[in-house]
């Protein structure tokens, strides 16, 4: 025999009643069936609504009848033929008399009681379960229907009544031994008390009774249908990378129940595990799918699964209570008054820590019943609070509990690591932990607001073997934006198939406009749809990525903006790593400089902006790889501006400078205003930059310049420059026959020596590392402890924006694999 449960949105309405049957006929025609069926979906609740409303003197109850009483109708009408409507509508009818006659009653006392609130309750699972059973006749099975308040024994603790297990097993036994039927029809949820009067079993409490006649018979399975394929590695409505579980143990199953699973029903479990008899979760509309196996194996034989984690589940609405003080410092009793005095409010406590200094003891409870908790504590230990040996019960609200669950997990080194390391790398802060001595449980009380991103953090560490996903928010559009987003269009299937990585673009803004899609923003037409995007500000860009709190997260600077790089900080202290393009907050004071570096640090984020110096060229990892090893930097020599190396490479005397230096903006090579590059202060930053990785303390004003442009063309617009550029001509002819002359070159080169920096114009002879440095190239050379005459050097292409582009993309895969 077996024992089949079907979940109210299972038998919603008729179209899924049928469905019901179907699979019920074809599970009799090879043995005999148990049912056990729900109230219609969503009756339960218009019934404690109606009786609810009717306590508070609000007449819509009678709607909230009238509706129930409708559904009921439709049902039958649309499952029932015609000719054999007549006897279940007018027990309907009479029922929805009695209903309405309860409701008048407590309508009249202005007051509703967990008995009234049962009687009401248990007439949903009453009424459907015997539809159903009349359904199934005429659709040509065998049906005998039994009201479970004849085997189901409670006290009278209503609302959640408690089974007496004993004498419900022997009345169930009883029952099945002195009737034979191809199929039973079981309203569940539903019992009685000693007096006969109805008490129900909780939400979810038709599962177990379901699960206690499954073990009183001991039925060759328990098959719980719901409109799900099986339990999850993790909620799907918060991880789209869920995937069922096949085979899942007893003890896992509970534990995942007890934290927020709501598949199951914990009691559920407890009767089949103690017969060992497998629970079986299955779909009502997709019945092919081999669903999720509960135990069923001997006790002692371990479930064979690929994840080291079964799931990972969570409970919201959690409070944190903590009650502190010296006074309990080497003093036994207050850890069994604390939870004596919940216990008196019918507290339940969910999570338990404390400290080993036993100067605390941390709970979490419901938040409903904070009020309660903090008033009975408070008044328990009035004296002692008095005293100020304890302090009066503190309490955190908006908390969640994150569990992993995992029977793989006992014994196996480094799992909590793992689970710690993944949330600490996004932000997500630990308020509270506790892990059973079984070790098949790690539970963390985190906020509210992180059990999304939480949930999917530790899912993609203990789930995601295929790959992980990285979420990206581009700031600037334009060359060298446009290129990094072209390149990840290019790069995206490479990473997927050989980094295992799924990266999205999740939000971009350029100066006009913004958009942001949580599933990611196309990179084939994302022009078009920043075209449709809201009005862009940066404040606002900054405050949405935070609030989306999103896993995995980078922002990436592509601008040359103030603006943008004071959001940095912002995003650091949320995790968000940072990679930058903008050269603006790493150049900035060396306070700022300094307090990003260690923010980064402190909340376990990236700060990385290697194209400040060399577009793609790995300077300022180089730098860092000889200071990581040991080397220490005596010297640097280098040519930083590719748009400066262009313009007097190509500058020969044959055309004007300033169409040399307009042919390099037009090819991508200067900064948004060329004369950041032209006067020095671009490359100003750049070795400032490698002079602070270098670990010295500098400011920009401790940088000397040696301009070689005339003050008259660096006032005005850029238009006014180009213009003063032509009328100075003269000057710029002048500095090449000077190197001519000297069988030199002009390089504009930076100097870092000792402390002190310098950047200007030189005349490069053909000897120099930096003469044979063409086009748009850079170079850097760097004298160390280890290379202090043969410098190790740095060379290639320092400007563009493919090349930058490049630069910027490889510091994204730096921040996500570091």
């Amino acid at each position: 025999m077996q024992v089949f449960k079907f979940g109210g949105s299972s038998v919603a309405n008729a179209e899924n009643i049928k469905k019901v049957a179907a699979i019920v006929d074809n599970a009799a025609k090879k043995n005999s069936i148990v049912v056990v069926v729900s109230a219609l979906g969503g009756i339960t609740d218009l019934l404690l609504m109606a009786g609810k409303e009717a306590s508070e003197g609000n007449e819509d109850f009678r709607i909230k009848v009238a509706t129930i009483e409708q559904r009921h109708f439709e049902t039958i009408k649309e499952l029932i033929p015609i000719a054999s409507q007549s006897s279940l509508l007018s027990l309907v009818k009479k029922t929805m008399n009695e209903i309405e006659e309860i409701c008048n009653g407590i309508f009249l006392l202005r007051e509703i009681t967990p008995k009234n609130q049962d009687r009401l309750a248990a007439y949903g699972e009453w009424l459907s379960s015997q539809i159903i059973a009349d359904a199934f006749k005429h659709l040509g099975l065998f049906v005998q229907w039994k009201d479970a308040r004849q085997f189901i024994f409670t006290n009278s603790d209503y609302t959640h009544a408690e089974v007496h297990l004993e004498a419900t097993e022997k009345e169930i036994k009883k029952y099945f031994k002195e009737n034979k039927s191809n199929v039973f029809l079981i309203p569940g949820f539903i019992g009685a008390d000693e007096q006969g009067i109805t008490t129900t079993l909780g939400r979810g409490g038709s599962d177990y009774t379901a699960a206690l006649i499954a073990a009183a018979i001991d039925a060759e399975s328990l098959q719980v249908w719901k409109d799900v394929n099986g339990m999850m590695t993790a909620d799907p409505r918060l991880a789209a990378n869920a995937k069922v579980i096949e085979h899942i143990s007893y003890s896992e199953a509970m534990e995942l129940s007890h934290f927020g699973a709501k598949v199951l029903y914990p009691p559920t479990i407890q009767p089949v595990m103690n017969k060992n008899i497998p629970l079986y979760i299955k779909n009502t509309f997709a019945p092919e799918m081999a669903g999720t196996v509960v135990g069923g194996k001997t006790k002692d034989t371990k479930v064979v699964r690929e994840h080291i984690v079964s799931g990972i589940s969570s409970v919201n609405n959690i409070a944190l209570l903590s009650l502190e003080g010296s006074g309990m410092i080497g003093i036994p009793g207050f850890s069994k008054r604390l939870f004596e005095a919940l216990s008196k409010e019918r507290i339940n406590v969910v999570l338990i820590t404390q400290s080993s200094s036993e100067h605390s003891i941390c709970v979490a409870i419901d938040q409903k019943y904070l009020p309660a908790a903090k008033k009975v504590v408070d008044k328990t230990f009035a004296d002692e609070i008095a005293l100020n040996k304890v302090e009066p019960l503190k309490a955190e609200t908006h908390l969640s509990i994150v569990a992993l669950v995992g029977e793989n997990m006992k014994s196996l080194p480094g799992v909590s690591g793992r689970m710690f390391g993944a949330l600490g790398r996004n932000g997500i802060n630990i308020r509270a932990i506790a892990q059973g001595s079984s070790e098949k449980n790690i539970s963390t009380v985190i906020a509210t607001d992180d059990v999304r991103k939480a949930i999917n953090v530790l899912h993609e560490e203990f789930f995601e073997t295929i790959q992980k996903q990285l979420n990206l928010f581009i700031v600037g559009l334009g060359n060298v934006g446009a290129k990094l987003m072209e390149q990840l269009k290019q790069q995206h299937a490479f990473l997927i198939q050989h980094l295992k990585l799924n990266v999205s673009v999740v939000g971009i803004s350029n100066s006009r406009k913004m958009i942001f899609k949580e599933r990611g923003i196309s990179l084939s037409s994302w022009k078009e749809s920043l075209a449709g995007g809201e009005p862009a500000s940066i404040t606002e860009f900054a405050s949405e990525v935070i609030k989306r709190n999103m896993r995995n997260s980078i922002f990436v600077d592509v601008t040359a903006n103030k603006e943008v790089a004071r959001v940095y900080d912002k995003m650091l202290q949320k995790s968000i790593s940072v990679v930058a393009c903008n050269k603006i907050a790493a150049a900035s004071s060396f306070s700022e400089y300094k307090k990003l570096k260690e923010l980064a640090h402190v909340f376990n984020a990236r700060f990385l902006f290697e194209t400040n110096v060399g577009a793609a060229l790995p300077v300022i990892g180089t730098l860092n790889d000889l200071r990581r090893s040991g080397d220490e930097i005596k010297r640097i020599e280098a040519v930083l501006s590719g748009t400066l190396n262009f313009v007097f490479n190509h500058y020969d005397g044959s055309r004007p400078f300033a169409a040399v230096v307009k042919q390099a903006q037009e090819e991508g090579y200067t900064e948004p205003d060329p004369r950041l590059d032209l006067s020095g202060t671009d490359v100003m930053r750049k070795i400032l930059i490698l002079a602070r990785e270098a670990g010295y303390e500098m400011e920009m004003d401790d940088i000397t310049n040696h301009s070689f442009m005339p003050a008259s063309c660096m006032e005005g617009s850029v238009d006014a420059f180009y213009k003063a550029m032509e009328k100075e001509e003269a000057h710029f002819k002048n500095l090449l026959s000077a190197a001519q002359a000297a069988n030199s070159k002009l390089k504009f080169v930076a100097t870092f020596n000792e402390g002190k920096a310098a950047v200007g114009l030189q005349h490069v002879k053909p000897e120099n590392d930096l003469y044979h440095l063409y086009g748009k190239d850079n170079v850097v050379l760097f004298y160390t402890a280890r290379y202090p005459e043969q410098p190790l050097v740095v060379k290639g292409a320092g400007a563009g924006a493919d090349v930058t582009a490049s630069g910027v993309f490889a510091d994204i895969m730096r921040a996500v694999n570091e």
